[in-house]
């Protein structure tokens, strides 16, 4: 049992809701193993008696107790005993003595995990009491924040409903503030400190209202009001999503959290980051993405354009074969475009194959001398591939399935060509099959020179640093040609 909702389910967190509870909890509790200066583990209960460890964390703001991997691990017996007594009575439970029996000397309390009225698990919380810390003012506001989300977590009211980005969430270390229940900051950290100073707060902003601090930091009014809203929500009891407060000069991520213990006074806390770094990083970003797509675009419409002239050019050519080397070149420099089309509209530089084949495909009519005779069909799925592999393996595609319908169904005969995509272990196979007349019996398709195969050999080899070869379909009539690529082809899952 590899994933945590596995793990869940086989203990008493059974039903989706009370599944979803947990994996909020585990989503959002390094915040709370931080503030508590220790280890986290989430417990459920067996059907044999024994208790089960699911999932365990560990604090970024003090020493382990816990080095060894519990997920997995089994209790029984007088070392349940309390989970048991957490998980019956639905209330914290604190052991008098120290446990001993590790590294360090630790110290348990088991909470009862809660969703709608019913205590689904129990979470574990050890404090490693061989660290020796002053009492300062941080760590005893981070103890007491710990105790209030404990007690929501007792009580059901945390973790919230909706799943935190835990990646972009701010840390404990970046900047912590506690609210009373008007709104007013009671405690910010140092670093909390500095974040307000970077968005240009002077002072202290300890006793003032935080919402409209923050509101009146903001450089743009609207998303000023949206800031202070959230804030204002947080100490209502509600939990706001996360939101940036970009200043002149930096950009803050805000995150404000109700605290809401039963029979406590209410309260918030709020969790700052300095995020301007990041922030400008991501426009870059969008900014060299916006770039690249007009780049595709451009490049889409000179294809397109030289296309056409092309195309003008061969109407103009009264030399059989002149007109189909020009049509020929339409045809691939059509293909290359279309890749670009995909790519202008793709937020990633990757091609979806099948969208551009099923664009590609219905062209081969067009350009070949057999008109609608022969029909086309693909099977299988190319998925999502890296451009660089996308272009050249769409230009033999596209090779192969004009060389077939020009070659295999001689003056206009009706036939069936067939494009096969397939995964065989590591590697992407395709196959371009048809029902047509076959290969010449001196064709040697190894030393075929003809300007299509020299343009597929070209591509699949040297590009692509894949395999080629041509045959006959086991058990059919026609030809089969297949190409194999290597893992590096393969579509992205």
């Amino acid at each position: 049992m590899n994933s945590l909702s596995e793990r869940l389910t086989r203990g008493s967190a059974s039903s989706p809701a009370q599944i979803d509870h947990c994996r909020r909890l585990v989503a959002d509790w390094q915040l709370l193993a931080d503030l508590s200066f220790a280890d986290l583990t989430l417990w459920v209960p067996l059907a044999e008696g024994s208790w089960w460890c699911v999932a365990q964390v560990r604090p970024l703001t003090a020493p382990t107790s816990r080095p060894e991997d519990m997920v997995g691990v089994e209790v029984a017996g007088e070392d349940a005993h309390p989970f048991r007594i957490a998980y019956r009575e639905g209330r914290p439970v604190t052991e008098g003595a120290p446990d001993w029996s590790g590294p360090a000397p630790r110290r348990l309390e088991v909470i009862p995990v809660r969703h709608d009225g019913v205590v689904v698990a129990v979470l574990a919380r050890d404090t490693n009491l061989a660290v020796t810390r002053a009492p300062s003012t941080l760590e005893l506001t981070y103890l007491d924040i710990a105790a209030d989300l404990c007690l929501m977590v007792s009580a059901g009211t945390f973790p919230p409903e909706k799943l935190q980005d835990a990646e972009m969430s701010p840390r404990v270390g970046d900047g912590l503030l506690r609210l009373d229940g008007r709104g007013r900051a009671v405690y910010a950290s140092p670093n909390a400190l500095s974040a307000y100073r970077r968005i240009g707060v002077a002072g202290d902003v300890v006793g003032r209202d935080l919402a409209e601090v923050t509101r009146a930091a903001a450089r743009e009014r609207v998303a000023g009001e949206e800031v202070a809203a959230g804030i204002t929500a947080a100490v209502a009891g509600r939990f706001p999503d996360p939101m940036d407060v970009e200043a002149a000069a930096a950009t803050m991520l805000v995150r404000a959290l109700p605290l809401q213990p039963p029979g406590a006074e209410a309260g918030a806390l709020v969790l700052v980051r300095d995020v301007t770094d990041v922030r400008r990083r991501d426009r870059a970003l969008l900014s060299k993405d916006a770039t690249i797509r007009e780049i595709h675009h451009r490049v889409k419409n000179n294809l397109q354009t030289v296309a056409a002239l092309l195309r003008l050019q061969a109407r103009r050519m009264t030399e059989p074969a002149a007109r189909a080397a020009l049509e020929e070149s339409v045809r691939r420099v059509a293909s290359i475009a279309v890749v670009h089309e995909t790519l202008a509209g793709s937020r990633e530089d990757v091609v979806d194959v099948d969208q551009v084949l099923d664009q590609v495909m219905p062209m081969l009519g067009d350009l070949t001398s057999i008109g609608p005779a022969a029909r086309t069909r693909r099977t299988g799925s190319f998925g999502e591939l890296p451009a660089a592999t996308a272009t050249p393996l769409v230009l033999a595609v596209t090779e192969l399935l004009h060389n077939a319908a020009e070659h295999a169904f001689p003056e206009g005969e009706p036939g069936v060509i067939e494009l096969v995509a397939e995964r065989t272990g590591d590697d992407l196979v395709v196959r371009v099959r048809d029902d047509g007349r076959g290969l010449p019996e001196e064709f040697d398709p190894a030393a075929g020179q003809g300007l299509g195969l020299q343009i597929v050999r070209t591509l699949v080899v040297s590009e692509l640093g894949g395999s080629l070869a041509m045959g006959v379909p086991p058990g059919e009539r026609g030809t089969e040609v297949v190409l194999t690529l290597p893992g590096a082809g393969l579509p992205r899952r």
